[in-house]
């Protein structure tokens, strides 16, 4: 007889399916995985699985709040071993930050060691720290005992573990939670437990209690490291109504005292002689204190901060960072804004309400029916313990009878034990005993003979009966649950009142004052600088204002093409012929020292496109443009500014067109001259040109052949000037201008004599 050894072919076990099916259903599992499993809270207890599998093992360990600290390293291979099969330092992180009180507004583990600080220094090796639960973390643990919620078992099936956590403490609300999920996230604040009891007890006496209701009791976030929250009432009220919102959080100013004797939080600490510095005494949620430090230094380095001389971070267990003016002349709430406006001392944080429901079901709550969930589950919650000491009870109940029956003929049952082969059937015949009832007489021991006093197991049968009534009728009446719940709630609301270290509101929420006019050009120096733009497009700054007829130096084959005088405070309107405009801080040019930079590498311009002018911004001034083909129009300047470095288009341009003119208009200039290629001019009325934002404009000058040559404004009365011809230097001025006054769009006549024959004014 012979064996067939031959093995399977692993080919057999391929199975056709369609790419893009396979790929979805896959990607879906992983997706429900990781919604449900890892980055979303639950709605009940509001915490991940990962949290809940910490708070679970160190409960298993019995690290109580009054008992010794256990290593974090015992505590993680629990975990990692029994529970949560992930790596060793995500689980390590995670019980970090249940630890750290910057970081969770109630703490649910208590640490010892280094768990890290609100610099931005990571804690140290789980082998070095030591932790055990907080009573906060007891609280929320309450009643696992007594069959108030499922169990599960764990991954691989060897123990079990809570599905949730039943206790009291409205954790969800109360620390928060934030994660990122495939396709979803969310990101809660922490809050005041006494204002989430207060809302929750108004809906339990009124259901259908309104949304402004909740709002007087619910103020909003209360983070852990305080700050304010720099919103209307109204705005935080649409956040919590729909359940996303982006809130202003500021840090806090320290407390200073007015002129007047009264304290306010303005931060502003008086020195010696009329100087002062700032000080912040709480920075805003989630934001290192060592980064916010580093960018005002930074910005201080750039010089994009010149009111600011020095930051200094002078904290002890107390946050204290010190920011010394450049002189005592700068404005305190400039400064502030500064601050608010260039770092993170102002930080949005996105609410966004995203939990999993008592079904696993994600979606996006209300704050009305987060309490009303978080009620409905802690009234099943009571039920289900009401039900597990009901049947504790029946089960006492049914032995006590036993004892007493027992005690009343405890001389007939020591001799059946003692005469009787089998005790045990005789007994449960003579005196109707339950099988239970039986076996826990025979197993009692003789020392407790001399406990079994009538009058001491009537008195525990008499309470657990009356105890049984008070669970029978709770059970049956929905008011008497809800009564239990807020006696309950009213009892946990103790521990955090408005009056205990734990439970004081630490976040003010005000709607911000009316912000200071803010701009960047107020964190500039002024100071003069002369612009100088090469043909080849290299341009730089030099410090002065410098001739502008001396001969600067450029490349080899390049040239001069544009120099003007500014100051660093102004704006460069940069236009290209194809008629778009870039903006340039002066601020941020090259110095001269070299021959500059590319001016393309500051702003994006088209390849084929060229510069046709070069001019300081001035605000409310109008512009003069006009294409080679003879249209323009007037722009405003402030139109003309672009934010980016892609610029902005102005005049729409066609193949063959474009634009060729950019001049200011002067406020006293009441007329326009075009000259053409064919040295033909017309003036008309600075009326009949339109003000646009873009387009192409209108007909300034008809040509038969050519284009438009030149064009500029002028004061009639004065008359048209140009430059003579030569190194004289003279200009030239034609008074009397009539001739050529037309209206828009003429063919024009030939200039005065003397005009340049370049045909440019």
């Amino acid at each position: 007889m012979t064996t067939d050894t031959t093995e399977p072919d692993p080919f057999d076990a391929i199975v056709d399916a369609p790419f893009d099916a396979a790929l979805s259903e896959r990607y879906l599992v992983y997706a429900l995985s990781t919604i449900t499993a890892r980055s979303l809270p639950d709605l009940r207890d509001g915490l991940k699985p990962v949290h809940r599998r910490l708070l679970w093992a160190m409960r298993q360990l019995k690290l109580n709040p009054n008992d010794a600290y256990k290593k974090s390293a015992r505590v993680v291979g629990d975990v990692i071993g029994k529970y949560h099969p992930h790596g060793d330092q995500s689980v390590y992180d995670a019980m970090v930050r249940l630890a750290q009180d910057f970081s969770l507004r109630y703490p649910l583990v208590d640490g010892q060691g280094n768990f890290g600080n609100i610099d931005g220094d990571n804690a140290a090796a789980y082998r070095y720290t030591e932790a055990r639960l907080t009573k906060t973390a007891i609280q929320l643990m309450a009643g696992l005992d007594e069959g108030t919620v499922n169990f599960i078992p764990t991954y691989n099936g060897e123990e079990e573990e809570p599905e949730i956590f039943p206790g009291l403490f409205p954790n969800l609300l109360a620390n928060g939670s934030s994660g990122i999920a495939v396709g979803m996230a969310t990101n809660i604040p922490s809050h005041n437990v006494a204002e989430i009891i207060d809302s929750a007890l108004l809906l339990i006496d009124n259901p259908h209690a309104e949304h402004a209701q909740l709002m007087e009791l619910f103020h909003g976030p209360d983070f852990a490291t305080g700050g304010i929250v720099a919103e209307s009432r109204e705005v935080i009220s649409r956040a919590y109504e729909t359940g996303r919102g982006a809130l202003r959080v500021r840090g806090r100013f320290s407390t200073g005292r007015n002129a007047d004797g009264t304290w306010e939080e303005t931060g502003i600490e008086k020195l010696g002689g009329g100087a002062w510095q700032l000080v912040i005494s709480e920075i805003p949620y989630q934001l290192p204190k060592g980064k916010l430090i580093e960018q005002v230094a930074q910005l201080i380095a750039d010089k994009k901060l010149p009111i600011l001389e020095d930051v200094r971070d002078e904290s002890d267990e107390q946050i204290r960072l010190v920011f010394v003016p450049k002189s005592r002349n700068v404005d305190p709430e400039l400064l502030k804004e500064s601050l608010f406006k260039l770092t993170d001392l102002e930080t949005r944080f996105g609410l966004n309400l995203n939990v999993l429901d008592a079904s696993r079901t994600p979606g996006v709550l209300s704050l009305k029916l987060v309490l009303q969930e978080w009620i409905k589950s802690q009234i099943d919650i009571l039920i289900r313990r009401s039900q597990h000491r009901l049947a504790k009870i029946a089960d006492r109940l049914e032995l006590l009878d036993g004892y007493i029956i027992a005690y009343l003929n405890l001389d007939r049952v020591i001799e059946i034990i003692r005469t009787e082969d089998e005790p045990k059937p005789v007994m449960m015949a003579e005196f109707l005993l339950t099988d239970r009832q039986a076996e826990a007489i025979l197993n009692m021991r003789l020392r407790s003979l001399r406990k079994l006093e009538e009058m001491e197991l009537r008195r525990e049968r008499d309470d657990l009966l009356a105890e049984k009534d008070e669970l029978e009728k709770l059970l049956e009446s929905p008011a008497r649950q809800r009564t239990r719940l807020k006696r309950d709630l009213g009892n946990l609301r103790k521990d955090y009142a408005e009056d205990t270290l734990l439970g004081r509101r630490r976040t003010t929420i005000v709607e911000a004052a009316p912000t200071v006019e803010f701009s960047m050009d107020a964190m500039i120096e002024k100071a003069p600088v002369t612009v100088v733009l090469s043909a080849k497009g290299w341009i730089r700054g030099a410090s002065g204002h410098e001739a502008l007829d001396k001969e600067f130096k450029f490349k080899e084959g390049d040239g001069p093409a544009f120099a003007l005088h500014a100051q660093t405070t102004d704006k460069l309107l940069v236009a290209c012929d194809n008629g778009r405009f870039y903006t340039l801080g002066c601020d941020k040019l090259p110095s001269a020292r070299g021959f500059g930079e590319p001016v393309r590498t500051m702003i994006d311009i088209d390849a084929g496109a060229e510069i046709v002018a070069l001019l300081v911004y001035k605000p409310k001034a109008q512009l003069l443009l006009a294409s080679n083909a003879g249209r323009g129009f007037a722009a405003e300047a402030d139109e003309l500014l672009a934010e980016t470095r892609k610029g902005r288009g102005v005049m729409t341009t066609k193949p063959g067109v474009k634009l060729a003119v950019v001049r200011e208009i002067p406020p006293e200039h009441d007329h326009i001259a075009v000259v053409g290629d064919n040295r033909k001019l017309v003036i008309f009325s600075l009326e009949e040109l339109p003000i646009l934002a873009k387009g192409q404009g209108v007909t300034l000058q008809r040509y038969r052949d050519g284009g438009l040559a030149d064009a500029t404004t002028l004061k009639l009365d004065e008359g048209l000037s140009w430059k003579m011809g030569g190194d004289s230097g003279r200009t030239r001025t034609e008074s009397d201008m009539r001739l050529w006054k037309v209206a828009r769009g003429a063919a024009g006549r030939l200039p005065p004599n003397g005009f340049p024959r370049d045909n440019k004014f």
